[in-house]
């Protein structure tokens, strides 16, 4: 998955502008945001993995 996939379904499952990526913490990712991980080196499809596991009602329709 790219990142700007990954920022697209964000946005698609939590609205636009949401602040999830900055503000949301997920112990998946060692208690880390999404922009956090990203700029680890998390791959974007572990991030993705971790938000759906984290908030499976807001990313069902955009699961792989």
């Amino acid at each position: 998955m790219r990142i700007s996939d990954l920022r697209e379904r964000l946005k698609l499952s939590f609205g636009e502008g949401s602040h999830f990526p900055i503000d949301i913490a997920l112990s998946e990712l060692g208690s880390k945001t999404v922009n956090e991980a990203l700029a680890l080196g998390i791959e974007a499809d572990q991030i993705w993995k971790a938000v759906c596991k984290a908030h499976p009602k807001e990313t069902e329709k955009y699961r792989y």
